[in-house]
């Protein structure tokens, strides 16, 4: 099997597995730290993930850049190259452990109307050890860069899936013998000092690389900031939909109202992070249609295709957390939660259609124009944030997220817009084509699935046993109404596949 599909499958086991463990080790960290100090850990983490944006999407470049120069076997090219990027990274590592220093120094200042003395204290350890767990895990990102350059996708995805289940462990661990959110700080500054050896040691034993300069080229400077500006701009679009609104609450309301808010988004990001794994694998399908110069209508049809089974997929992950999520919210964290699931179900509903057209932002990439939804997720996510902080005097954390998905849903609105009037994509249809048959079997779905709400109980017995009959009645009801036959053949064909694997075997 070849690095690429061996990477592949390790991709979709770390997805799989980061999902699988954040639910069950969230819970428990929780219950550990208690709200109040669970909402001070993510604040903190927070706010320095703004500062982690001085990457400016380096660690990208040097993947692309890497590949570029091992295809055209310039060796003298890439020993250049990192190790111009290495000074890029040394001067950017100055300025974060700088600004973080400014920072620190202001801490006090920003969150002096919602921390308590103590909890400013913790902060500013807590900051000032993930400002140094920064500073030097920038730099430790070019080995794995080199590595993914090199298409040698197994060794540090690998890698990777151990550190995570190591933490896991780790943190369990150190929080069971009585440590709070400074420990688990601690074990991820030193995990990252680990993890960065390793590659490091893998890069320069096992693949031979060399970094050296042998002269200062301004060109190609230019060249890595010019890539890497829109990688920054997506970052920034990173923390603007996700990251910024904990530090608004965080400055105006306290730390219990963030650990809600941090939840809610968590959940609505394992809700993107499921379409992701399965649609994001058509982007070299894009970029092939691209290059042979398919046609709109044949770009559409594609679009339509995977969009509609992106949907459906969707769909019967909206309808059961709208149905039972807050059930399922309640047993998972506590009653206390509750608005985690209510900004669960906002964030679900402002990802499901660009989650749906993720083909469209396949093509802009494979065109190059992925600029275009950069600036413009960009702006209005900005605008949405400022409303949503003007919400939150009155409505909390449902008026941050309301704001911010607001912001997000009219980014969509505009290149749903560029997709019909540049791209000549045609949205009219595609939209008709997604709700056909899927929409009304959703709302039946909807409908049926409210009175299972009312089977006696509410533990973990009762809530799996309602999942199971919605899973029932979701699969009958879609597969007889909400699907066309190649949906059908598509979602049908494995299961028979199983079927009669079983049956020769006997």
């Amino acid at each position: 099997m070849s690095q690429i599909k061996k990477g592949a499958i390790l991709n979709y086991l770390t997805i799989i597995l980061t999902n699988i463990v954040g639910l069950l080790l969230t819970p428990f960290i929780i219950s550990k730290l208690g709200d109040s100090e669970f909402g001070l850990y993510t604040l903190i983490g927070a706010l320095v993930g703004y500062i982690s944006i001085l990457d400016f999407g380096l660690s990208n470049t040097i993947i692309r850049f890497v590949a570029k120069f091992k295809a055209e076997n310039d060796r003298k090219g890439e020993e250049n190259f990192l190790a111009t990027s290495m000074i890029i990274y040394i001067i950017i590592s100055i300025l974060v452990i700088i600004i973080g220093t400014l920072c620190y120094f202001k801490i006090e200042d920003i969150f002096k109307n919602s921390l308590t003395f103590e909890q400013i204290d913790r902060a500013k350890i807590m900051f000032i050890i993930l400002i140094f767990n920064l500073a030097i895990s920038l730099p430790g990102g070019t080995f794995n860069g080199i590595c993914l350059g090199y298409e040698q996708f197994v060794f540090p995805k690998t890698v990777n899936i151990i550190r995570y289940i190591v933490r896991s462990f780790t943190i369990v661990a150190v929080l069971l013998l009585g440590g709070k959110a400074i420990s688990m700080v601690i074990v991820d500054t030193i995990l990252n000092i680990a993890i960065g050896t390793i590659n490091a040691y893998y890069v320069f034993r096992k693949l031979n690389v060399r970094i050296k300069l042998h002269y200062l080229d301004k060109s190609l400077m230019k060249e890595i900031f010019h890539y890497s500006i829109w990688i920054f701009v997506w970052v920034l679009v990173g923390q603007f939909q996700w990251q910024i609104g904990q530090m608004v609450l965080g400055i105006m309301t306290n730390t219990t109202v963030v650990a809600i808010f941090s939840v809610g988004i968590l959940l609505g990001t394992y809700y993107g992070a499921f379409s992701s794994a399965i649609t994001g694998v058509f982007l070299p399908r894009a970029t092939q249609m691209t290059v042979n110069n398919a046609t709109p209508k044949e770009l559409t049809d594609m679009m339509i295709k995977i969009g509609r089974i992106s949907f459906i997929l969707l769909l019967y992950i909206l309808g059961a957390f709208i149905l039972y999520g807050k059930q399922f919210v309640f047993l998972w964290v506590g009653e206390i939660y509750y608005d985690s699931w209510r900004i669960g179900v906002i964030i679900m509903l402002g990802l499901t259609f660009p989650l749906a057209q993720y083909f469209g932002t396949s093509i802009l990439e494979a065109r190059g124009k992925i600029a275009f939804k950069a600036i413009i997720y960009l702006i209005f996510l900005i605008i949405g944030t400022g409303s949503g902080a003007l919400l939150v005097k009155n409505y909390g954390a449902i008026g941050m997220i309301s704001g911010s998905v607001s912001g997000m849903i009219l980014a969509q609105l505009f290149l749903n817009i560029y997709y019909y009037k540049m791209l000549e994509l045609d949205m009219i249809r595609f939209f008709k084509e997604l709700f056909s048959k899927s929409l009304i079997t959703f709302i039946f779905v909807l409908i049926i699935g409210y009175f299972i709400n009312f089977i006696p109980g509410m533990g973990w017995i009762n809530f799996i046993f309602k999942a199971m009959i919605y899973s029932l009645i979701f699969g009958l009801l879609f597969f007889n109404l909400g699907m066309i036959e190649y949906e059908k053949q598509l979602f049908s064909k494995p299961i028979l596949e199983i079927i009669n694997k079983i049956n020769r075997n006997r």
